[in-house]
Order: C-alpha cells, then sequence, then structure tokens
C-alpha cells in the first residue's frame, strides 16, 4: 500500500505553488483504489446512453468542486437533463466554487476520510500543480469521454482539458486616438508606473504562471527581439539571466496589484477617472462590466497591430474525477455532458472561453475570436516548464516586490 504524507502532500499542492519546496512532513498513511480505476477504464469506452443506464444505479449526493464560478450553473443545467432519471435535485447535486489549493486539500480530507459525501468531480487550473498531485497520488483520475475521442486535440487529453480562457492586455481608451500599447516594453517606462492593474502573483497562480512563462528560452527571444525594435537598440541585461526576467522585473515595477479580483479590475478599468490606465485581466470579465461603459475598453489583441510579442496569457481549465467518487458513473456522464455544447453553455454564453471541443462554437459577440487566433498571439501555460522552474521564478518575482 502507497504511503503519503497529508503534511507534504498539502505543502507540495497548496504552498508549493507559491514556494515550491516542503521540509520535515511525517506521513500518513493513505488508502488506494482499485475497482474505480477498472470502472473508469470501463467508462471511457461508453455511449452517453450507456453511461446514463449505469448512473442510474447510483445513489447519493453529487458533489462537485470547480475554480469557476459557472460550476454551479452547469451542474444546475445537468440536473435538469437528467435529474429525474438520476434522482438528483438542486438538494443532492451542487457544483460549489473554490480555489485550487482548497479543493485540493479538502479532496486530502475527503479521500483519507469514510465520508459518502466527498466529491466526484473537480475543476481545476494550474497544470503544474496538477502534475504534482497526479503523480503523487491516486487521488484523481483522468477520464476521457468515448465521444470525445478523436474530436479533443491529443495534447489536451491527459489531464483532460474542458477550455481554455484568456488574460489580455485591455485598457481604458478615454481621450485616447488610435493603439496605446503595441509593445510589451512600453509597460516598462515611467508614465505607466502603478497604472498597470494586475493582481497579485503571490496570491493569483495563474497570473505567477504567466511570468514564469516569460523567462523561459522562447519567449525570452521574443521579448529581447521586441526590445530592439522598441527601442531601436540591443538589450543590455546587466544582472538578468535573460530578457524575461529582465521584462518581468520592470513591468512588476509599474503595477499595482491594489485590487484583488480580476472582476474588479475590469469594472474600475472601465469608468472614466481610470482614464490614461491599462490592466491585465481576464476576458471573460466583459459580463460584469455595465453596457454603458464597456465601450471605454480597448483589448489590445483585437487593434490593428499586433502587440509585440504577445498580447496577454492563455491557461487551461481541467476536468478530473475522484478515484473514491460517490457517483462515479454520474460523473462521467457529467463529464460528456460538459464536453458538448449544451454543458459549456454557462461559460460559453459569453466571451472569454474556448471549449477544447471544435463543434462547440465560440461565441463571437463583441468581436471575440477563436482559438487558433488566440494561440498565435498569447503566451501559453508549459505545466513541464512551470513545474521545473516555478520555485526559481517564484523567488526572482517575490524578489522584486519587496522593492516596490
Amino acid at each position: 500500500m502507497k504511503k503519503y504524507s497529508a503534511i507534504l502532500l498539502i505543502a507540495a499542492i497548496t504552498v508549493f505553488c507559491f514556494t515550491g519546496c516542503t521540509k520535515n512532513a511525517k506521513t500518513a498513511e493513505v488508502k488506494e483504489t482499485v475497482t474505480e480505476e477498472t470502472i473508469f477504464s470501463a467508462g471511457e469506452k461508453m455511449t452517453e446512453a450507456e453511461l446514463l443506464e449505469k448512473a442510474k444505479g447510483e445513489s447519493g449526493d453529487f458533489i462537485v468542486y470547480g475554480n469557476t464560478s459557472r460550476i454551479a450553473s452547469a451542474v444546475q443545467g445537468f440536473v435538469q437533463k437528467y435529474g429525474s432519471q438520476l434522482g438528483l435535485s438542486d438538494s443532492n447535486a451542487v457544483g460549489t466554487k473554490m480555489n485550487d489549493a482548497d479543493i485540493y486539500t479538502t479532496l486530502l480530507q475527503e479521500y483519507m476520510g469514510s465520508s459518502a459525501k466527498g466529491a466526484s468531480l473537480v475543476m481545476i487550473q494550474d497544470g503544474a500543480q496538477l502534475q504534482t498531485y497526479r503523480s503523487g497520488t491516486d487521488i484523481l483520475v483522468n477520464f476521457v469521454p468515448a465521444s470525445m475521442k478523436g474530436v479533443v486535440a491529443e495534447n489536451d487529453l491527459v489531464p483532460l482539458v474542458h477550455q481554455y480562457i484568456n488574460k489580455l492586455f485591455i485598457w481604458n481608451n478615454i481621450g485616447t486616438s488610435g493603439q496605446v500599447i503595441s509593445n510589451v516594453w512600453q509597460l516598462t517606462e515611467s508614465q505607466w508606473k502603478n497604472k498597470v492593474f494586475f493582481k497579485n502573483p503571490t496570491t493569483e497562480q495563474v497570473n505567477m504562471n504567466f511570468l514564469v512563462m516569460c523567462t523561459s528560452d522562447a519567449w525570452a527571444s521574443k521579448l529581447a527581439d521586441a526590445y530592439k525594435e522598441y527601442f531601436g537598440k540591443d538589450i543590455s541585461l546587466g544582472s538578468y539571466k535573460n530578457a524575461g526576467y529582465k521584462w518581468v522585473a520592470e513591468f512588476i515595477a509599474n503595477c499595482n496589484f491594489s485590487i484583488s479580483s480580476d472582476t474588479t479590475i475590469c469594472k474600475e478599468m472601465a469608468k472614466p477617472d481610470s482614464k490614461g490606465c491599462t490592466g491585465l485581466f481576464v476576458l471573460s470579465k466583459f459580463r460584469d462590466v455595465d453596457a454603458k461603459i464597456k465601450g471605454n475598453l480597448s483589448v489590445g489583441a483585437w487593434q490593428e497591430k499586433a502587440i509585440k510579442p504577445f498580447a496577454g496569457f492563455m491557461y487551461p481549465m481541467y476536468v478530473q474525477l475522484t478515484s473514491k467518487a460517490n457517483r462515479p458513473y454520474t460523473a462521467m456522464l457529467f463529464t460528456d455532458y460538459l464536453m458538448n455544447s449544451e454543458g459549456f453553455l454557462p461559460w460559453g454564453k459569453d466571451i472569454g472561453a474556448y471549449s477544447t471541443n471544435p463543434n462547440v462554437p465560440v461565441n463571437e459577440k463583441d468581436g471575440d475570436k477563436p482559438i487558433t487566433f488566440w494561440k498565435e498571439c498569447l503566451v501559453a501555460e508549459d505545466a513541464d516548464f512551470i513545474r521545473v522552474n516555478k520555485t526559481a521564478v517564484t523567488d526572482f518575482v517575490n524578489e522584486q516586490i519587496a522593492k516596490k
């Protein structure tokens, strides 16, 4: 039987994303699950109708955790479609929003306990964190519905990516004419001091991952080229390891961390008194802005001239089942539901969310673009690179923040 440390797991998964290390952990036994693994393997060969028949034989609560506020709506839609056949209602089928750290901590407690009311499915982000969890425990199971095999791209299958989300450079356009930002090095200049709104990366893992990716050789090279294009001279690195580190340091120096919510950043950025400010935040937050002031926002990626070398960051949202799922077939059926147009509706009805199922159309209202467009102009999360380099870059970022 495998042995894991409760303290080590929580540290590796909830603290790892901030510090990348743990020490002096005591070991605690975690139960292994074998039977459920064969159930999930069999489920991958089943059609929607077959999964439904199996799910009809299950009972009890159906609990889902998600790092997205729309998870509650998705569960409600699932109940409306299948609830009468599965004995599910709003009282025993619940989708709860949590951040990744809370999800992992709760999953560990449920896995080690005997409660039958644990989660059957989770939606989580931060691929590096997920890799650590999947390799260190048997708590999560990857499940690919039969309907998605040969449909979803191969590199989005393990772990299964439900959608991609983008964080973009977006500015207040009041009093401006033309494109305000065409090169990210502009944001390192003195006129942008405290005018670049960005959630503090020490508390927002997606933002930290973005900064980590900027230090990769590939993006550092592109940043060096963008520097020469903007300033008209080769970059001088000084003590920095590469152009990525230099840009990250100078970008952080100008960032305003006073707002801790992308939703609030978006709303505030649209107000007239935010004239001359910009932000890097989730495009989907446009849904929360009053229509009267939404026109005050300009999305950098939609301008005539592409922002060199990137217009923001793109990251995945993953779907994973739990190996001790109270309702495993219901969880598999729900996964199949999530991966299709009907189940994607809570996200797809607005801009800023992109299904990995190419048969789910992009909502092109308000000028949104398909995922192929975003892959060409955004920094994309590379879980392997982040996992290996996160500790070093996090330490560097913390040093830069301390200088502010």
